[in-house]
């Protein structure tokens, strides 16, 4: 099984690098370009044009890779396949409606959008594995309502997906830390009792399809994830997480997407209650290093390293747990 991971991974990351070449020059063909926000850094205007969209061929790459490995589509990898094809459709129309008209889906819409499919997801979730318990690091599973832990469920995964969305401002940012996430779901699932070899694979091809987008996507990247990236990858990292009954621990692993979503809340809290004071020269937390003078690579790899250690420490306290419940 081990090998088939190695495989995958692989396979997924030489699709990517191979056809993203072509992919790019039909974005620019189509004229699906990132519109950099006015209010945003001076120093992402040069970013004005650089295509955007690459998310849905990361999204078309795994989705095609998993079909052909393992045949019709059934059980419980339903959920994340479904999330990371359905919200990434949600996200490329925003993309295209923003490279069109520069102003994409609405933000309430996009909600709905995204409350439905998660909603749909966590329900599929908890039939398929009868989790009547959300995990807990050392204590066990404590018992919950499935009327509880299907809105429980959904939220998880529609904050994951926007904070992940969030995080995707700065080149090479999203893409690496979803990376490591990803890494740390896999040897989760591999090491989980019972394991999840299926998940595994999935988490696999995601990781090898980012890393095949990273290599056009480091800086100065030549293609954006995009919506269609961010928020499917983000919504599907929930839903693995849930299915694996870890996500509780997916704060930790996710820590660079909770940090970043938290200085989002903290800024316009603080500015709505303070009268238009910040905390923060900008928010996202990215845009505030910018702005103090720091490089956009240095944030980017100081933002991976926190990512790797964070996930790390995710798996660490599951085997912990693990060990401590035997």
């Amino acid at each position: 099984m081990n090998l088939e991971l190695i495989q995958g991974l692989l396979l997924a990351f030489a699709l990517v690098v191979i056809m993203m070449p072509a992919y790019i020059r039909l974005l620019r063909h189509l004229g699906f370009a990132k519109q950099i926000r006015e209010e945003g850094p001076q120093s992402h205007m040069v970013k004005w044009g650089t295509p955007t969209m690459g998310g849905l061929l990361l999204i078309l790459v795994v989705l095609g890779i998993y079909v052909a490995l393992r045949g019709p589509v059934q059980g419980g990898i339903i959920a994340p396949l479904a999330t990371l094809g359905l919200v990434g459709l949600l996200g490329a129309v925003d993309d295209y409606l923003n490279a069109r008209t520069g102003e994409g889906i609405s933000a309430r819409q996009k909600l709905l959008w995204q409350t439905v499919v998660a909603v749909f997801a966590a329900w599929q979730i908890q039939s398929t594995y009868q989790i009547t318990g959300i995990r807990v690091p050392f204590v066990g599973d404590v018992a919950v309502d499935p009327a509880i832990y299907v809105p429980f469920a959904a939220f998880a995964i529609v904050a994951s997906s926007n904070g992940v969305n969030i995080t995707d401002g700065l080149d090479g940012l999203a893409g690496g830390t979803l990376a490591f996430a990803f890494v740390s779901f896999m040897i989760i699932a591999l090491l989980n009792v019972p394991s999840q070899p299926n998940i595994a694979l999935l988490c696999a091809l995601i990781i090898g399809a980012l890393l095949g987008f990273l290599w056009f996507n480091v800086h100065p990247a030549q293609v954006f994830m995009g919506d269609s990236g961010s928020l499917a990858l983000g919504a599907t990292l929930a839903v693995i997480a849930l299915i694996t009954g870890q996500i509780l621990v997916l704060p930790l692993i996710g820590l660079i997407f909770v940090v970043e979503t938290m200085s989002d809340i903290i800024q316009i809290g603080y500015f709505k209650l303070s009268g238009g004071r910040r905390v923060f020269r900008m928010a996202p937390l990215h845009h505030h290093f910018e702005l103090g003078g720091w490089d956009e690579e240095k944030i980017t790899l100081r933002f991976w390293i926190v990512g790797i250690l964070a996930g790390l420490l995710g798996v660490t306290l599951f085997m912990a747990s693990i060990n401590a419940l035997r």
